[in-house]
């Protein structure tokens, strides 16, 4: 996913969709929330664009503030122990829910408890008795600098109509029954499983795709059995995290382009996998997207016709997992300033440009990394410090 080096870890899940391009979501139609009921017909929360991630401030109780990350792609609800500990009905779990098996790269599978929660507020959104499973979101938190409390799937929104309004950076829930179509280009799901595949054009090829809100790559895709042409790479990414350990990626530019609708997305940057095809936060975020459960429909709206420009990819070539102390060093690119530095995985980053790493947040530092072409960082060996200074490069250009 797109972070602090431009693509930071991400966790594959693929029985959960978290942050997973291309994922293996659960063969039957995932339960309905208890209950979800409005105070208005139109609940309008403000979100926080991090990375390429929607992710929700909110406070129900005196325990507050929550935040939530928006995971169309994912199949189930995730929820962190504290949270299900402050509100799982006791003695209750989702009747047709069983524990959800979890894959890691390396192929070892745990499996995930489930739960049942009273309830979760979104601002003027209540959802009663909410089905999910405990994880304790740590590398998620980790990766974006900020506590998430849990991650809402996709059927955490069916009796709503979820808007993802990426440019005004907020999202907007009506109540399904009642609520107009929303403008724009409407393209139909492509199952009865009530997840969000559609599909998409590449060249004379038509793939389909799920919309992962949980993924923040440009597009994820498996190149098996396509016909694929790359402007550039595939190449040496940044570290994947996944739940038993780290993995390198691989990333590069594609020579063609990719059709959301009548969207044209030339020349866009994919990351190669060994899963489905995904539209990650990456392309969404130049979008309003509308999701109609109650239809099988999602709605893109863009305010520009033009082709979307994916710009290059810059990079140190490291890789972080953030905390407010130091960011810790999971991955080196191979070949980048990081690897000739001799930066190594598990270094401590204390510091970046002289000021304390708690001062930089995902946006910030991006900004940085798409406009400088040196930066310092600040090394702990032991009980002292080391500056050392890395040149920005076009990871893929």
């Amino acid at each position: 996913m797109r972070g602090l080096a431009h693509r930071l870890s991400r966790l594959w899940i693929p029985a959960v969709c978290l942050f997973s391009g291309g994922c293996l979501t659960l063969h039957h139609v995932p339960p309905r929330p208890g209950q979800t009921t409005f105070s208005a017909p139109v609940v309008t929360l403000q979100a926080q664009l991090v990375d390429s991630f929607l992710i929700l401030e909110v406070k129900w109780d005196k325990y507050g503030p929550y935040h939530f990350l928006v995971d169309t792609g994912a199949s189930v609800t995730q929820v962190t122990p504290e949270l299900a500990r402050r509100y799982a009905i006791k003695d209750a779990t989702p009747m047709d829910m069983p524990e959800v098996p979890v894959r890691s790269a390396d192929g070892r599978v745990t499996s995930l408890p489930p739960t049942l929660l009273s309830r979760i507020e979104l601002g003027g959104a209540r959802f009663d008795d909410v089905p999910a499973v405990i994880w304790d979101c740590a590398p998620v938190s980790a990766q974006l600098g900020i506590k998430i409390d849990g991650v809402l799937g996709f059927p955490f929104f069916r009796e709503t109509l979820l808007t993802l309004d990426y440019p005004r950076e907020r999202v907007v829930l009506q109540p399904a029954a009642s609520a107009p179509p929303a403008p724009g280009t409407v393209i139909p799901f492509n199952n009865a499983d009530k997840t969000p595949f559609i599909p998409v054009r590449l060249g004379d090829q038509t793939l389909i795709a799920l919309i992962d809100s949980g993924g923040d790559e440009v597009f994820s895709i498996n190149p098996v059995g396509l016909d694929l042409a790359f402007a550039f790479g595939p190449t040496p990414g940044p570290t994947v995290s996944t739940i038993t350990g780290d993995i390198p990626s691989r990333i590069g530019r594609l020579a063609g382009t990719v059709f959301i609708g009548d969207f044209a997305v030339p020349h866009p940057i994919v990351q190669v996998s060994d899963e489905q095809f995904a539209i990650g936060g990456g392309a969404l975020k130049y979008f309003s997207v509308t999701f109609d459960q109650e239809h099988d429909r999602v709605t893109f709206q863009r305010e520009a016709d033009d082709p979307i420009a994916i710009p290059a990819r810059r990079s140190t070539g490291l890789s972080f997992s953030k905390s407010p102390a130091y960011w810790r060093v999971v991955g080196v690119v191979p070949g980048s300033p990081g690897q000739v530095a001799g930066i190594e995985p598990g270094d401590l980053v204390t510091a970046v440009n002289g000021e304390p790493v708690a001062q930089w947040n995902a946006r910030r530092y991006d900004q940085l990394m798409a406009n400088a072409e040196e930066i310092d960082f600040t090394f702990l060996n032991g009980t002292s410090k080391a500056d050392k200074r890395l040149k920005v490069f076009e990871l893929v250009p």
